[in-house]
Formats: C-alpha cells, sequence, structure tokens
C-alpha cells in the first residue's frame, strides 16, 4: 500500500477503536460488575487491522454513499469481530489473539463466554442507534444483512468443528472452500462490502454480484491465513506459531499434504493429526512441517489463492469499474491487494 493511503486507513481505525470505548461501558462501583467491564474491553483495546470496517465505509463510498453514514455499521463489524474471536478461541483451543493470551487463558472459560455474550449485544446496540441517521429502512437491510451474517458465519463454524469433533480427515478442496466460503468470506468481505452498498443506496445488481466478488476475496484471504500461521513472524501475526496445526485445522495445506503424502507418511499424518491438542507435541508438528515442506503444500496453496485473487479483481472491476476513479475507489483496491499480499 502507499504510505499515505495506509495513514488514511489507520487513522479511519483510530476514530472507530474511539467510538467503541467510547461506547463500552467503563467502570462500576460494583466491584464484579468493574472487573466484567474490563474484560469487555480487553480484545476490543488490542490492535487490528480493522480490514472488515475498512471495506464497508470504502464501498460504501465508492458508491458515492456518505462514509459518515456507514460509520456505526463498520463500527458493529469490528465488534462482531470481537465477540466472535472470543467463542471461536474457545472452540479452538486457541492460545493467543493479537500478541495476548486468549480472553479464556487469561479469566477462564464461563467467564469470556460471557463476554463475548455481552459484546454481541452491544453489536446489536449500535445497530439500532443506526436509526437517528439512516432512518428505519435501511437501519433494517443493516441488520438483516447482519442476520445473514452470522447465520453464514456459524454455520461456516459448525462445519469446521464438527470436522474436528468427528476426526474427519476426508475432507475434499471442495469442502474446504464450502466451509471459507460460509465462515470466512461472509463476515470478512461479502458482508462488509454489501453493508457499505446498502448504506450508500446502489442497487441489487452490485449487491448481488458482491457475493461472488467476496466469495473469492474472503477464500484467498483465509488460504493467506492459512499460510502466515506456518510462515508468519508469531510477534507480527498476533497468533502462535504453527497453531493451526497444533488445533488440528483442516486447510488447504494439510488436504493437499494428505492427498499427497505416499501410505506410510499419510499414515503417521493422521496419527497426529488425530490427537487431542494437548497430546500432538513439537516432534509431531515439526514432522507434519517437513511433510508440507516436501510436498511444496505451501506453494500449492499460493497458487490456488492466486487464481482466487484473480477472480476476484475480475469481479471487482464488474462491479466498479464504471464508477468515477476517487480516493475512496483507489483505497478499496488498495485494500484488497493488502488483504491478500499482507505478511501479518
Amino acid at each position: 500500500m502507499k504510505y499515505s493511503l495506509l495513514k488514511q486507513l489507520n487513522e479511519k481505525k483510530k476514530e472507530i477503536d474511539r467510538f467503541i470505548l467510547d461506547f463500552l461501558p467503563m467502570k462500576d462501583k460494583v466491584k464484579e460488575i468493574n472487573d466484567f467491564y474490563k474484560m469487555i474491553r480487553d480484545y476490543p483495546s488490542r490492535p487490528s487491522k480493522g480490514l472488515r470496517s475498512s471495506l464497508c465505509i470504502l464501498t460504501c463510498e465508492a458508491f458515492g454513499g456518505n462514509g459518515e453514514e456507514a460509520f456505526r455499521t463498520a463500527a458493529a463489524l469490528e465488534v462482531f469481530q470481537n465477540w466472535i474471536l472470543i467463542h471461536d478461541d474457545i472452540e479452538d483451543a486457541s492460545e493467543m489473539r493479537r500478541g495476548d493470551l486468549v480472553l479464556h487463558r487469561k479469566h477462564s472459560i464461563p467467564l469470556a463466554i460471557n463476554v463475548g455474550d455481552a459484546l454481541h449485544g452491544k453489536m446489536w446496540e449500535i445497530l439500532v442507534s443506526n436509526n437517528d441517521m439512516l432512518g428505519p429502512s435501511r437501519t433494517l437491510s443493516v441488520i438483516k444483512e447482519f442476520i445473514t451474517m452470522i447465520n453464514q458465519t456459524t454455520e461456516g463454524q459448525h462445519i469446521e468443528l464438527s470436522w474436528v469433533t468427528n476426526n474427519n480427515w476426508n475432507i475434499s478442496e471442495q469442502d474446504y472452500y464450502l466451509m471459507c466460503n460460509k465462515k470466512t468470506s461472509w463476515y470478512t468481505c461479502i458482508s462488509p462490502c454489501r453493508l457499505g452498498g446498502i448504506i450508500a443506496g446502489t442497487n441489487n445488481k452490485n449487491l448481488s454480484q458482491i457475493i461472488s466478488f467476496g466469495s473469492n476475496l474472503g477464500k484467498a484471504f483465509q488460504i493467506q491465513d492459512d499460510i502466515l500461521n506456518l510462515t508468519g513472524d508469531e510477534i507480527k501475526y498476533g497468533k502462535e506459531s504453527s497453531g493451526d496445526i497444533f488445533e488440528g485445522k483442516r486447510t488447504l495445506i494439510l488436504i493437499h499434504l494428505i492427498d499427497n503424502a505416499n501410505p506410510i507418511e499419510k499414515k503417521k499424518i493422521l496419527e497426529i493429526m488425530s490427537k487431542n491438542r494437548e497430546n500432538r507435541t513439537h516432534p509431531d508438528v515439526d514432522y507434519v512441517l517437513s511433510l508440507i515442506e516436501k510436498y511444496k503444500s505451501i506453494e500449492y496453496a499460493k497458487s490456488k489463492a492466486s487464481n482466487l485473487v484473480f477472480e476476484a479483481k475480475k469481479g471487482f472491476q464488474e462491479i466498479f469499474a464504471a464508477l468515477p476513479k476517487t480516493s475512496s475507489k483507489i483505497l478499496l483496491e488498495e485494500v484488497i491487494d493488502f488483504m491478500v499480499n499482507r505478511s501479518y
């Protein structure tokens, strides 16, 4: 990204963060509630990229809408990201999030679940507050899009959790893409862009085209996330290095490896990946990583991501090419490039 545009992006994210932290409760005279408020503010206080909120505002502006009208919806997207990550970290038995211990390892699973529930409620509270600026019709349309987004995301999460719960490794690439589309594409790309379009008042054709564009972009984003989990700098990336292997995640990288390993290697891989997390050792993970390198599974995933990016850019042009070349449209295209070329 160009420095000036990246700076604009960071400044907008800071504004959204300030709004969220001002919106969330801060102190209470009851000690337990005061502690609860501190926990509520934990994840929203941690540094994040703010890609979803940026997509929402920039898409709104690219369609000729007022970015300020999209501000609260963008903030609600960030709150959504926070509460769903708290629950996701519990479900995946994760260790790190945004460079710090996950909330349930700092406090406990019951307390973390309750914090996630509270942030979920705050998300709806922010969305309802849109009414004064957007009016009842657009506010309802935004809320309906959030409902669709949550339904899609939880369905995708259920697919992935079911694979882990049932120790299912008989997974095809198409299975993986379906899971990614539901779990990642909808809340990372499709709905943020559609929300921006809804607020700007764009037509149904554009809103429909965003689904295909966002689907390809979201899948490429998830593949890049899977790659960074194995290759990225742990401090910069903000999550446990090789955490996907420790957690038993079904990624395109591992699917490719299992499909290409010889029978002896495949048997050992499945033995390792079928263990409970606490029984999966560093030598186990190192063995899997060595085979990932041997079979060039990361390179394979990169090639698939590149194909998806190509299709996403074609979709972007179909939707936005005829629109004026505003700074928001330029920045939106650069954000899309960053999402699939990032190193964190």
